[in-house]
């Protein structure tokens, strides 16, 4: 080894770093996730922006009946519709995004400094979509389960039993569950505790838990407060009377169905503008299309005994 303040006898890493060129990656945005909710919803064109939901009025009071082999009167009948359907308008989730024409010209290599500024913006759009499709306080699905469709937890904590009543409750072609990852691990909590751990399948490349073989999907835009989160269950799909995403298409500029981007100009003081815009809602056919296990406990554990049997 050479002493120090001996003179070098080859070139050091510091200098050989000067005429080296660095790997970079893209910029990296820790918000973005698989938005799975998103992926498993039916999309539906709407016309102008809006959204009529007719139904059946009075469905009870169809009057059928079984023919015997006589002559007698057949029942007469018909089958109303509500005189003031529901009608979801599309709601805008919208930002303008600002880059420098400098810094565009001067540092767009190796990575195009737009594109990555738009895709980072568009990305944050589409969690804030998912959310809203969760969340929203009109057409979001917590704000949409009627009384008769809510149950709470027989203990607090998410167990098999309660799933199995929450599955009485949207029977008819179930799609899968919906809940804060925490909500996911306190159910698998409780099945370990009981002997009975969740088989998995296999969706989109990922692995997921399941109960009586349907998915629990998980989201963070689920909340979670006071340690207590919600679970929901889904019927999806137009066909099938159940839930379904609302998107504009035909939209100037579009880049995927119900998102746009346009550019706005540059200014006076050469920054470049670009309107993005993402057109959504959600709507639920029918009542029973929708679930809800409310007030989950996410924070209850459980110690095992650590003797052995002789």
């Amino acid at each position: 080894m050479a002493e120090s303040g001996q003179a070098p006898q080859a070139l050091g890493d510091s200098a050989a770093r000067q005429l080296s060129n660095t790997t970079k990656s893209a910029p990296q945005l820790a918000t973005i996730t698989p938005r799975w909710l998103v992926h498993l919803l039916q999309w539906l064109p709407v016309e102008a922006g809006v959204y009529r939901l007719n139904k059946v009025k009075n469905p009870g009071q169809v009057k059928i009946a079984c023919a015997e082999r006589d002559e007698a009167e057949l029942p007469q009948t018909f089958v109303d519709y509500e005189d003031q359907p529901r009608e979801y308008f599309l709601n805008a989730v919208t930002t303008i995004l600002d880059v420098h024409t400098r810094i565009s010209d001067l540092y767009n290599s190796p990575h195009d400094q737009i594109k990555e500024q738009l895709r980072l913006t568009i990305e944050t759009i589409k969690e804030h979509q998912e959310s809203q499709l969760i969340n929203n306080p009109d057409y979001g699905l917590l704000a949409n389960v009627v009384d008769e469709q809510r149950i709470l937890p027989l203990g607090g904590a998410p167990t098999p039993d309660d799933l199995d009543e929450l599955l009485t409750k949207v029977w008819k072609e179930p799609a899968f569950f919906l809940t804060h990852p925490l909500g996911i691990a306190a159910f698998g909590r409780e099945c370990t505790r009981r002997g009975v751990p969740p088989p998995t399948v296999s969706l989109f490349g990922s692995q997921f838990l399941t109960w009586r073989g349907l998915p629990l999907i998980p989201s963070d835009k689920v909340p979670v407060a006071d340690g207590k989160t919600k679970i929901l269950l889904l019927r999806v799909g137009e066909k099938r009377q159940g839930v379904v995403g609302l998107f504009q298409p035909g939209l100037p500029g579009e880049q995927s169905p119900g998102l746009s981007v346009r550019f706005m100009g540059i200014d006076r003081h050469a920054i470049a503008s670009y309107l993005i815009s993402l057109y959504c809602s959600l709507a639920i056919h029918t009542d029973d299309a929708v679930g809800l296990l409310d007030d989950v406990e996410v924070g209850k554990y459980h110690d095992y005994a650590d003797t052995y049997r002789a």
